[in-house]
């Protein structure tokens, strides 16, 4: 059986889809061979030599995307799927919830596809989880981004010259992007408040050392697969309300709310902006999918009264080595669960997790939530 890994081809993509460490593992099994296209782990710090001594063969692309099974960080083009086949599995990013037309696209080509959003929140499954494991890089990188930004100490520090007060820093949503921004702040001394609508996750910000921001009069918003559900509109108002009120005390905001499928909630209006002092700074982790911010422009940095407005694309790209690190673990992982032990590829679709990230099979758009399914 042959896997193969791609050269990332996103703008800024920095990140590549299995490591030399990882290559070895999978090369434990002697019937599997690893294609790795020239130069794929440059930017992740890991070139062609360190794949070539792990057991991979440097391929060229042709080969590489000719593979049994073709593994990938990033969404591919369309130029990519066309070169792909009936007899393939395919597994990377998606985007499967709103992207229609590359659902479409796959299951023309007839690849069985699995997409990593679509691995199950289980107990079992969480060696697995993508969204998790690159969550973790984008909070910590946003963190390391609000520091450099802002020009402010983070901890308290007192010299002969006086006493600088620490960082106040407010982080929104505490799923493991807003949990990991607060643990990274707190080592960086700042105080830290957090918040999220589920009651869940104030325990869980508490414990990382972060004070919960606690709106008793909204009721628990936890929804399905623990993710926070829309409030509404009333809701929603009282939460902008009470937000404002507090981004005027803040130095940092870090917003990561967001919803699988749906536009991210805006949290932090206009009015809360200007409220803030000049010199503060807005990292908008969901800047994507519409932002948490009624500022954010994805990919820019907008300044408004002195505050800095920050949406960056693709954070977990910011932090190449680590996030390849994991990613690749959760790749080896999923892999485990299709490679039989005669090193052929069997998709059991009686496995729950394989069934729930299965996207397309047999020229269908076989996933129920998938974008574009109806019109295939």
């Amino acid at each position: 059986m042959k896997i193969g890994v791609p050269k990332e081809t996103a703008e800024g993509e920095r990140r590549v889809a299995l490591v030399p460490d990882v290559v070895r593992s999978l090369k434990k099994d002697e019937k599997v061979e690893v294609l790795v296209e020239a130069g794929a782990g440059e930017a992740a710090g890991h070139p062609d030599a360190a794949y070539a001594d792990a057991g991979a063969e440097i391929a060229p692309t042709e080969a590489v995307w000719a593979a049994d099974v073709v593994l990938k960080v990033g969404v591919p083009t369309a130029e990519e799927i066309a070169r792909l086949s009936s007899s393939q599995v395919y597994v990377g990013h998606l985007n499967p919830w709103v992207a229609a037309e590359t659902n479409k696209a796959l299951a023309a080509s007839g690849v069985t596809s699995f997409a990593m959003e679509a691995i199950p929140r289980t107990t079992r499954a969480q060696a697995m989880d993508a969204l998790s494991s690159q969550a973790a890089a984008a909070g910590y990188a946003a963190m390391l981004i609000a520091a450099r930004e802002s020009g402010r100490f983070f901890g308290m520090m007192t010299t002969a010259a006086g006493t600088v007060p620490p960082a106040r820093v407010l982080v929104l949503g505490a799923g493991v992007a807003g949990l990991q921004a607060v643990a990274t702040a707190k080592r960086l001394g700042a105080i830290v408040t957090g918040f999220d609508i589920r009651r869940a996750a104030w325990e869980q910000i508490a414990s990382l050392g972060g004070r919960p921001l606690e709106l008793d009069f909204i009721p628990d918003a936890e929804g399905e697969g623990g993710y926070a559900r829309p409030l509404t509109e009333e809701e929603d108002a009282q939460v902008r309300e009470a937000l404002t009120q507090n981004a005027a005390k803040q130095d940092i905001i870090v917003t990561t709310a967001a919803i699988p499928g749906r536009p991210a909630p805006k949290l932090i209006t206009t009015e809360a902006v200007r409220a803030m002092a000049p010199g503060s700074v807005i990292v908008d982790l969901a800047a994507e999918t519409g932002g948490n911010c009624e500022l954010t422009v994805p990919g820019e940095t907008v300044l408004e009264g002195g505050v800095k407005i920050l949406g960056p694309r693709n954070l977990a790209s910011e932090m190449p080595v680590p996030a390849s690190q994991l990613y690749a673990k959760n790749l080896e992982n999923l892999l485990g669960l299709m490679i039989t032990e005669e090193g052929e590829v069997d998709v059991d679709l009686s496995d729950d997790i394989l069934a729930a990230a299965l996207i397309t099979q047999g020229g269908e758009i076989t996933n129920e939530r998938a974008a574009g399914r109806e019109s295939a």
